[in-house]
């Protein structure tokens, strides 16, 4: 009987090459937020998730055996998405090592990046990389974490920042960043490691970084893939070109949205050369980086099936707002202590009222939003309120609050998920979502304070 995979992050360029090569050894669940509208691929079982719900998420891992890890949360999945992305992806990485509990799955893979072997301070980007590594791993289901740089094939979205580039660019000026030295890998190469690391005790709790046959500057890739594109280009290092102009400059010019280039430029200052600290655990015949380039250039990626438009409200709201804890107090207190520092600071303004079962706030008597406590849904690492009423809500039937402890206490993440304002959007941007922001940051200020 087939071992049954659940592929989060299937629609992506790993996920997608997954799916290709894996469906005949392998059965796979392969998740979306969107659902399918026609699927030419009956081999495959496609599950709408939405990964930010944790019962969503429980749902669609069950009677799978591994799981594979893809998701990154560098596009905003709301109309107003308040918070950054390193704090979102540590939500997401939880919300899936506690469904992967749940469903007693026996091992997590996880694709990361490697971590930096420089002086330089590590990105935000790859920090968050290894962050969400941490979490997934901190419960009872083994991780495996394979680290990569770049991975070079058909659909590669970091590979066609690069070709777009080249295409459009006959003179380049790189910025000093593109003088940092990459082991850019082959696909194909990840893949090969990938299943031998299916199932594969030996490789459990392990991280493994992973390298191709050969070291290279981005600029010495961008000069190679120049070249097999047939494209003479003049291509020289301008040393005074800041990091903050790279990112608009490979944004313009590599066609690619900023909020997905900005952190990756960010990281590309490091020097990525894998260890072989735990070499011993695979064994691959590397793709030579030529090979690599001449596929991704002339081959396309597997297809996906159809889905239909997500049919959600058009003003929806996620507000995520990771808060330090040095007291390490869990979810379920900091939950309780929310209202009754809210009561102190803005006494006589802002009232709110817990009864243990309604969350209640009201300003000069008026009741401005209502949260129901979800006890069978919550625990002392997470408190669950839905927002079910009050003068500043639209919809009594969508969108949820949540405190979450992460990390053994080290955080505390609150958030807001699918939240509808009802006052007009203008209005509300200016006013309660700036009001929002502006009490978090004075909470965790005060949790500071009781350490």
């Amino acid at each position: 009987m087939k071992q049954k995979i659940v592929l989060a992050g299937a629609t992506g360029f790993i996920g997608r090459w997954i799916i290709e090569e894996f469906q005949n050894e392998y059965q796979i669940i392969a998740l979306s937020r969107k659902k399918v509208e026609t699927n030419p691929n009956d081999k495959i079982i496609w599950r709408t998730v939405d990964l930010y719900s944790m019962s969503s998420t429980e749902k669609a891992m069950e009677g799978a055996d591994i799981a594979i890890y893809l998701v990154h949360s560098m596009q905003p999945s709301t109309r107003l998405n308040q918070g950054k992305f390193e704090d979102t992806d540590l939500l997401l990485a939880d919300n899936f090592s506690r469904a992967a509990q749940k469903n007693n799955l026996k091992q997590i893979i996880y694709l990361g990046g490697i971590l930096p072997k420089d002086k330089h301070e590590i990105s935000n980007h790859l920090w968050s990389r290894y962050e969400v590594e941490k979490t997934l791993g901190a419960r009872a289901t083994p991780l495996t974490a394979i680290r990569a740089g770049i991975i070079i094939g058909p659909g590669g979205s970091s590979f066609k920042i690069v070709t777009s580039l080249v295409k459009n660019l006959p003179v380049m000026g790189c910025p000093q960043w593109t003088k940092s030295k990459n082991q850019p890998i082959d696909v194909f190469d990840v893949l090969a490691l990938l299943k031998q690391c299916m199932g594969n005790p030996k490789t459990y709790n392990k991280n493994i970084e992973i390298g191709g046959k050969e070291v290279m500057t981005y600029m010495e890739l961008l000069q190679k893939t120049s070249k097999l594109m047939h494209k003479k280009r003049l291509i020289f290092s301008m040393p005074f070109f800041t990091v903050g102009l790279s990112k608009w400059w490979v944004s313009i010019f590599g066609n690619s949205d900023i909020n997905f280039v900005a952190p990756l430029v960010e990281s590309l200052k490091h020097k990525m050369i894998p260890n072989d600290e735990h070499s011993d655990l695979y064994s691959i015949d590397f793709t030579t980086i030529e090979t690599s380039i001449i596929r991704a250039l002339t081959q396309k990626p597997p297809a996906l099936p159809t889905f239909h438009q997500l049919n959600s409200e058009k003003n929806t709201v996620r507000s995520v707002q990771r808060i330090y804890n040095p007291g390490k107090n869990d979810a379920q207190w900091v939950a309780k202590y929310y209202p009754i520092w809210l009561s102190k600071k803005f006494a006589g303004l802002i009232n709110p009222r817990f009864d243990g079962s309604f969350l209640r706030f009201y300003l000069l008597g008026v009741m401005l939003l209502e949260l129901q406590l979800i006890e069978d849904r919550s625990t002392p690492n997470r408190q669950l309120f839905y927002i079910t009423g009050g003068a500043l809500t639209k919809r009594t039937d969508l969108g949820w609050l949540e405190f979450r402890s992460i990390l053994e206490n080290e955080y505390v993440i609150t958030a807001i998920h699918e939240y509808v304002p009802k006052l007009p959007w203008g209005i509300y941007k200016l006013t309660q979502a700036k009001l929002h922001l502006y009490v978090m940051k004075k909470f965790e200020r005060e949790l500071q304070n009781l350490k």
